[in-house]
């Protein structure tokens, strides 16, 4: 009899507990956390490209490669169910995605054009050489930087 009245006791806490926590999860959280694990991927490629072209680590070939095909590959995922309207930083305090983003669709789309054909150059250059790769980086970076300047709520 006590067991019983035990495992019913813990049944109903684990129930409760999941309850309150279905109830706290946002309804755009799980598309934020993908575009987030996205940008943390590029930025983790882009960072290996950015410190073989800085010289803070050695150039190798296969590796720029390897990152810069990431990035192309990245650039080109379709990500229309990361940006679901309403989950932008004004609806929801775990992202930087500004308002904006949603109000300028022909301007994202241009920008996410550069970014395909800049990440598609770094790909073909990165593992030419170092000059290749260091030549391909200012490009990339303008194209990283212009979706989070005009999109993208400064830390």
């Amino acid at each position: 009899m006590i067991r019983n009245v035990f495992l019913a006791t813990v049944g109903v806490a684990i129930a409760a507990t999941a309850v309150f926590a279905a109830s706290h999860v946002g309804p755009f959280d799980g598309a934020i956390a993908a575009r987030q694990a996205h940008m943390r991927l590029n930025g983790h490629n882009i960072g290996v490209l950015g410190a073989m072209a800085q010289g803070k680590i050695e150039y190798n070939a296969d590796a720029a490669s390897a990152a810069a095909g990431n990035l192309a590959a990245l650039a080109k995922m379709n990500q229309s169910t990361y940006w679901p309207q309403g989950s932008d930083s004004g609806a929801n305090a775990n992202t930087r995605a500004l308002p904006e983003l949603w109000n300028d669709f022909p301007g994202v789309i241009k920008i996410s054009k550069d970014l395909v054909a800049a990440t598609t150059a770094m790909d073909s250059a990165a593992g030419v050489s170092l000059a290749s790769l260091q030549g391909a980086m200012g490009p990339l970076g303008g194209a990283c930087g212009a979706c989070h300047k005009a999109y993208r709520q400064p830390k």
